[in-house]
């Protein structure tokens, strides 16, 4: 189980869910970083830290999109499935509302869901031949500037082929997944989640081909920086990062490992958009 780090609905819900299951015969475990805010909340159960190897069948969040990407980290090397409850604001990734909570102890405990699977990226920062530093990407990966006042210069590379250069803010490698996250914000299209692809985004770049790009999974994305200068910073998913060096060079690949999202209810892509984003739709009868 993977908690909001501030929410208090959370700490309450989790607590409960617990106990709930402690009442089905089942153990829940619960992140390191979130067991001291469950501590005293406990009447029933009892409460375990989760460990690097411990086996799990599913990992349970109670938070918004972010706190479900911070237990799909955890989840993708070792297959776990996510099932998100969501206290946030958009919450794409969540498959319960708050009021939807006294329903989910049974049905985790009955198996009552499927699992669908999602691209995930792999980043990889080389110099030459040495491999500096790699990090998996859910949502997406950018390379933004370090200073306000000075833009980067990206050479955006396909498949070994240099496609466009840049003066820019940064470039964005988003997932279907990361398309309704910073991708949206930035100006690509949504792109539904079943759809496997890849996305690049520029960001505020001043050139006349600066849309965004749908790749094919399996492209190889390259971003390089002229050796000068200045240099950017690479964020994966908002959490992990990377402060670029002279001739260190950017590789975007599909990852071997995939998201998996466990869900409850059969709710098309399309429902979710509309509810999430609050699309006026309502009026036409033959809806």
């Amino acid at each position: 189980m993977f908690l909001h780090p501030e929410k208090q609905e959370a700490q309450v819900g989790a607590a409960s869910f617990i106990e709930a299951l402690a009442d089905l015969g089942m153990e829940a475990r619960v992140s390191p970083h979130d067991m001291h805010r469950l501590e005293g909340r406990i009447s029933r159960g009892r409460l375990s830290a989760l460990e690097r190897d411990t086996p799990a069948e599913l990992a349970v969040v109670f938070g918004g999109d972010g706190t479900i990407l911070r237990a799909a980290s955890w989840g993708l090397p070792h297959g776990v499935p996510v099932l998100g409850v969501n206290l946030g604001h958009v919450g794409f990734l969540a498959e319960l509302e708050p009021s939807d909570i006294d329903t989910l102890p049974l049905a985790v405990a009955e198996r009552r869901y499927t699992v669908e699977e999602r691209l995930v990226l792999d980043i990889v920062v080389r110099h030459g031949d040495e491999e500096r530093w790699r990090s998996p990407a859910i949502n997406e990966v950018s390379l933004e500037k370090l200073a306000r006042e000075r833009m980067l210069t990206v050479l955006l590379s396909i498949d070994g082929r240099p496609l466009s250069r840049w003066s820019c803010d940064g470039v964005l490698v988003s997932t279907p997944t990361g398309s309704t996250a910073y991708g949206f914000s930035a100006g690509g299209p949504v792109i539904w989640p079943d759809v496997q692809a890849m996305l690049v985004v520029p960001l505020s770049a001043h050139a006349l081909f600066n849309r965004p790009l749908v790749l094919s999974p399996g492209s190889t994305v390259h971003l390089d920086q002229p050796e000068e200068g200045p240099h950017g910073i690479l964020w994966c998913d908002g959490h992990s990062s990377h402060e670029l060096q002279p001739g260190e060079q950017v590789t975007v690949t599909q990852s071997a490992d995939r998201m998996k999202i466990a869900r409850l209810s059969e709710q098309p892509f399309t429902t979710r958009l509309v509810k999430k984003f609050a699309l006026p739709v309502q009026g036409w009868g033959r809806h």
